[in-house]
């Protein structure tokens, strides 16, 4: 991977981001670390090895395009170019189908739906103009089928999921690839402080599906496009 443009990552801060980071890293990737606070950004910054060429971009506003572009165009100028987004950003809430459920319906589908396109829209032309890219996406299971209580949150991964599948059709012949992840419970703290009481032997490690997105972001996964991936391990 190291003679492909730099890899965005968006969320880079979080558990997930942070550990595609260090995959990512450890290949050589040029990074650009896209994340709401710069202070995580310093972080990982500082855990990765000296060699690393990385870019922080913290503060960017995923929901709004000209932000998005603003950030993509400083990848740009950096690196000569961009041929990965890998964009983990997104919120999670439950809750029934009641009052408060159009409020939550409009928070989801801003913070799971609304980020992933936008970012997506920023990204494309430079990858277009390359003819090469590669898109990755965070989705969930319950975009598949949901359960009591995730209407508003499932209905936002699923719309992450058509939004996959409609960018692997329009840029099939730009040689750009889209596809998303279905994640099983990830083993985070912020998951084992939520769920003391859960069997965390079956949870998914972040470093596992790092380990999938790079294989999906290199050329050799050039002949998967518009998927939805399940990664579950043993749930």
């Amino acid at each position: 991977m190291n003679d492909q443009k730099a890899v965005i990552v968006t969320g880079a801060g979080g558990n997930l981001g942070s550990a595609v980071v260090r995959e990512l890293a450890g290949a050589g990737v040029k990074l650009v670390c896209m994340n709401r606070s710069s202070q995580e950004l310093e972080t990982l910054a500082g855990e990765l090895p000296a060699s690393t060429e990385f870019l922080s971009i913290a503060g960017t506003d995923l929901t709004d395009y000209a932000s998005c572009a603003t950030a993509v165009a400083r990848a740009v100028k950096r690196f000569g170019g961009v041929g990965a987004l890998v964009n983990t950003v997104g919120g999670f809430q439950m809750g029934p189908v009641g009052p408060e459920a159009p409020a939550q319906w409009d928070t989801m589908m801003t913070a799971n739906a609304r980020t992933a396109l936008t970012i997506s829209a920023a990204v494309l032309p430079t990858m277009k103009a390359a003819g090469y890219g590669r898109i990755v996406h965070v989705a969930a299971m319950p975009g598949l089928k949901a359960g009591p209580n995730q209407a508003a949150y499932a209905a936002s991964k699923a719309a992450v999921i058509r939004l996959t599948e409609a960018l692997a059709a329009e840029c099939r012949d730009d040689r750009i690839t889209a596809n998303c992840i279905l994640p099983g419970t990830i083993d985070t703290p912020e998951n084992r402080a939520a769920m003391p009481n859960a069997k965390t032997d079956a949870w998914v490690s972040p470093q596992s599906i790092a380990r999938l997105i790079a294989f999906l972001i290199s050329p050799a996964a050039a002949v998967v496009t518009g998927a939805a991936i399940p990664a579950t391990g043993r749930e």
